[in-house]
């Protein structure tokens, strides 16, 4: 049998060799890690220098509005929310704080009210009511995402058609809720930021730049200074007195309002009754009224309109005491409303709250 015999000494040389081999290495990726570090010092220390050479950045500018009733800067989206108009005359929260309010014909001879709100907290508004097609009409030039509770069968189509960003109480009461001291269906309220905050959730748009349909006016537009000056001539020439305003809707419904040579508004009426807000119980006030007359007919057995809101027809701006007849316009029901003068140059609205009263052709407008 053979034996292998180790060598005390040839081991004690072998592991002498390995560990200086060990040890090599060991320095060896030392050494590339000192190089790896000062290479990304002297990396980082060049770019903090350069850095230091550049200009900051001037502070954001943030633009402020000259007007009171929007803020012209923010690209704020607007709300349009459907209001009861078959209540009493003190039953309506939201509507002296709404920058615009559209009011139309429904079925009976009834009105709704539609009120756009943009750039203001709004802790009360209602009581909300369904929906009728043709006020998607005037949400849509708005880019207003657009609040009701409930639909009629032709506004439920054109929602989904016209893929209309909306918000229905009756699918997700979330927004809403009721008031139970009030008699249902008139007793649904809600808020701008409850509404807000729903839509955010949704994934909707929260800004848009298309929000402007009115040509707002900085200085004060003095219908009646205008004329004796001349500054406004071929717009205002047929401009008239306009201290009392009142038109009809039907048999049982007349929109009035005075105007209050003091604070240079309209006061608004119902039925020839004051229009007061629910939680003020001060009479509801505008800046600005506009009149737009149009062709309307029943279309189904429920007695539902149908609104010619395309095409153009004849109208009036009123503010500060007078009244100018103007032609309105719209291209499409998307397209916004055009409002001009008989010279065809687009009316300048005073900065204010706006109430546009559409009504039906044969409407008995009465100003004077």
């Amino acid at each position: 049998m053979k034996f292998d015999i180790i060598d005390p000494k040839e081991q004690a040389r072998k592991k002498k060799k390995k560990k200086k081999q060990d040890d090599k290495k060991f320095f060896m990726i030392l050494g590339l890690l000192l190089l790896v570090l000062i290479l990304l010092a002297i990396y980082y220390v060049s770019i903090d220098s350069n850095s230091n050479n550049v200009a900051p950045e001037p502070p954001k500018v943030i633009q402020r509005s000259n007007l009171k009733i929007v803020n012209e800067y923010s690209n704020e989206r607007p709300i349009a929310v459907m209001i009861d108009n078959n209540v009493g005359n003190n039953s309506q929260a939201g509507l002296q704080d709404s920058y615009i309010n559209y009011e139309m014909i429904v079925e009976g001879g009834l009105t709704r009210i539609m009120a756009i709100y943009k750039d203001k907290e709004v802790s009360l508004i209602g009581p909300v009511r369904s929906s009728r097609h043709y006020f998607l009409d005037y949400a849509m030039e708005h880019d207003a995402v657009y609040a009701h509770y409930g639909w009629s069968p032709q506004a439920e189509r054109d929602i989904k058609n016209l893929d209309i960003n909306n918000i229905n109480g009756m699918n997700d009461p979330t927004p809403f809720s009721r008031d139970t001291s009030i008699k249902a269906p008139h007793n649904v309220f809600t808020s701008s930021t409850r509404l807000r905050n729903y839509f955010s959730n949704k994934d909707y748009e929260e800004e848009t730049a298309n929000w402007k349909v009115l040509n707002y006016s900085y200085a004060e537009v003095d219908l009646g200074t205008d004329i004796q000056e001349g500054a406004l001539e071929s717009q205002t020439s047929d401009a008239i007195k306009a201290n009392k305003v009142s038109m009809t809707y039907s048999n049982s419904q007349i929109r009035s309002y005075t105007f209050d040579e003091n604070n240079n508004y309209y006061l608004r009426y119902m039925n020839n009754n004051p229009h007061l807000d629910k939680e003020t119980n001060q009479q509801l006030n505008y800046k600005n009224i506009i009149i737009m007359v149009v062709n309307n007919k029943t279309i189904d057995n429920a007695g539902r309109q149908e609104l010619e809101t395309t095409g153009s027809g004849p109208g009036y701006y009123i503010t500060n005491g007078y009244a100018v007849p103007i032609t309105w316009s719209k291209d499409s029901r998307s397209s916004k409303t055009l409002y001009t003068y008989n010279n065809d140059e687009e009316i300048r609205v005073n900065d204010g709250n706006t109430f546009i009263q559409i009504v039906p052709e044969n409407s008995n407008i009465v100003i004077e």
